[in-house]
């Protein structure tokens, strides 16, 4: 059973675009360099935040989120993972108090309560002095049982501007300056229509890259903050209290081989979505749509998020996995596609002017548009049985994408569900239904749908 007085913190920002991203990758390779184990999580449903995370601390990160998880699911799956390390790290989302409605519920300031975490909150000082200091204090005394343990200051102009900055803090707060950083004259990774872009096409050699971009980052967290006071903050951490069961405390032995494809195109998984499969009793395979190495036998296939747009052309390329694709589908294997995977299983991607063949599982294409087509927290109700869900079921998920769904005769289209909240695919519905095909713009987390997993795994049973 986890120590319940592990160190940890939230970093936070006052609202999107604040670089507290930039400053979580910073200091948690930092903190990596300096010989601790870091522990990264990322709040909020969010992929390539907490894929970059995951590269900086050197293990994979773990997505937290009030909305997907109840308390007691939350606080298992922060305190098991974070005994494995040092110190845990969590990156906030949106502003510190911005939640789903007026009263902040699901905030980042919510998580750090059910965490009892001390909070860091990143300000952007841009063209800003001793307001700064009413900002503090304001966030400081906003809501209760919260605990901002410090302050670090953002995009600063130069010693003077930190100097005012830091004084005005010191003289109308007792909220403790941790570092003050420059204004970068260059972004060590780049950004898109998604965000940061993710390591897997940041250049030939990616991987490199990414380490050299996080190493990059770490030297100026590691210059212009004091990363001995920010340990000191992690370690005096209230304590945590009572911790609940793991989350899968009996695994079921190996029943069934599902593939899920993890390469360029399609990467987006939460690590708890695998491991639920895993502790379902699947054999998890790693495979690839851009390559054309033939694929092993398998009883069920797993087609998640990602960027087919940007790898379009080398998967329309790719015509005999196409092809096996489509053939995996007629045959009846349990396939379940989530948004970027749903995109491949159509006839067709249009991006940029150009149309490329997709693997045709579906009688729809779909259209890349300049803004984003479907974004935030979704719940919908299940109004089909299927292999993956029963009739009457409830589903909570979150979707954003830039596609959006063209069909020529919508009529002719089995939607699995309603969505009660968000957008969906077609007409406030999402989830096409092809034989044992399940495929929508919808993405889960597996702990806020438990059934998902031994649904997918007993159907992948079934048909072996």
């Amino acid at each position: 059973m986890p120590n319940s007085t592990f160190p940890r913190l939230v970093l936070a920002g006052l609202s999107g675009g604040t670089g507290k991203t930039i400053l979580s990758l910073g200091l948690t390779r930092a903190l990596s360099r300096s010989g601790r184990s870091v522990v990264p999580f990322k709040k909020g449903p969010d992929y390539i935040d907490a894929a970059w995370l995951g590269l900086a601390a050197g293990r994979a990160c773990s997505n937290l989120d009030p909305y997907f998880l109840d308390r007691d699911t939350l606080r298992s799956l922060f305190a098991h993972r974070a005994a494995q390390g040092d110190i845990a790290v969590v990156e906030g989302n949106r502003g510190l108090f911005d939640g789903m409605d007026e009263q902040g519920s699901c905030s980042t300031a919510e998580l750090a309560r059910q965490l009892s975490a001390p909070v860091i909150l990143a300000i952007d000082c841009t063209k800003m002095t001793r307001t700064v200091a009413a900002i503090v204090a304001g966030c400081a005394a906003f809501e209760e049982d919260f605990h901002l343990a410090g302050v670090i200051l953002n995009r600063t102009a130069g010693e003077r501007h930190r100097s005012i900055l830091r004084r005005s803090i010191e003289t109308h707060t007792d909220i403790p300056v941790l570092g003050a950083l420059p204004k970068l004259g260059e972004n060590p990774i780049p950004e898109r229509h998604m965000g940061l872009v993710p390591d897997q096409e940041f250049g030939s050699e990616g991987y490199e890259t990414g380490q050299k971009a996080l190493d990059a980052l770490a030297c100026v967290a590691e210059e212009w903050t004091d990363l001995d006071a920010i340990v000191r903050i992690a370690e005096q951490a209230a304590d945590f209290g009572s911790i609940p069961a793991p989350l899968w405390p009996n695994p079921k032995s190996r029943r069934a081989r599902i593939g899920y494809v993890l390469d360029a195109a399609l990467w987006f998984y939460y690590q708890e979505n695998l491991e639920a499969l895993e502790h379902a009793g699947a054999e998890l395979v790693p495979l690839s749509l851009l390559s054309d190495t033939p694929w092993p036998e398998l009883d069920g296939l797993y087609l998640g998020g990602g960027f087919p747009e940007t790898m379009a052309e080398p998967l329309a390329a790719n015509e005999s996995i196409r092809n096996h694709v489509r053939k995996l589908s007629e045959k009846g294997m349990p396939i379940y596609a989530e948004c970027g995977g749903f995109m491949y299983l159509c006839e067709a991607l249009e991006f940029e002017g150009r149309t490329y063949p997709m693997a045709g599982v579906f009688p729809v294409r779909t259209q890349f548009c300049p803004r984003p087509q479907g974004l935030g927290y979704t719940r919908a109700e299940a109004v089909l049985d299927s292999v993956f869900y029963a009739r009457g079921d409830v589903i909570s998920g979150h979707e954003f994408h830039y596609s959006l769904c063209v069909a020529e005769v919508p009529g002719d289209l089995s939607f699995s569900l309603k969505m009660l909240r968000g957008k969906g695919m077609l007409d406030g519905h999402d989830g096409l239904i092809m034989r044992n095909t399940f495929a929508g713009y919808n993405h889960i987390h597996a702990l806020a749908v438990p059934q998902w997993a031994e649904n997918f795994v007993s159907a992948c049973t079934a048909r072996r």
